[in-house]
């Protein structure tokens, strides 16, 4: 999922040309990601995760760097084994 999400975000949402992306680094500070790009990005996460963001999950915390959004995955799928 890392590197899916690593690719998507270079291929398709980066402001400017990159190379390499920190897990680490703040998109949205940084400018590498805009708020539009940030809706495309929770889009794609939902359809590859098979997740779903709820509203109020939409938040800075969840997904400022691609290590927040791996988190971010991770406790949504656990909670949603833990329903099943």
């Amino acid at each position: 999922m890392k590197k899916k999400i690593l690719n998507y975000i270079k291929a398709n949402l980066a402001t400017e040309s990159i190379d390499e992306l920190d897990i680490y680094e703040n998109l949205l500070e940084s400018g590498l990601v805009d708020s539009i790009g940030m809706i495309q990005l929770v889009l794609f996460i939902e359809t590859e995760a098979q997740i779903k963001v709820a509203p109020e999950e939409m938040i800075i915390n969840n997904f400022m760097t691609v290590d927040h959004i791996l988190k971010f995955i991770a406790s949504k799928q656990n909670s949603e084994e833990k329903q099943v």
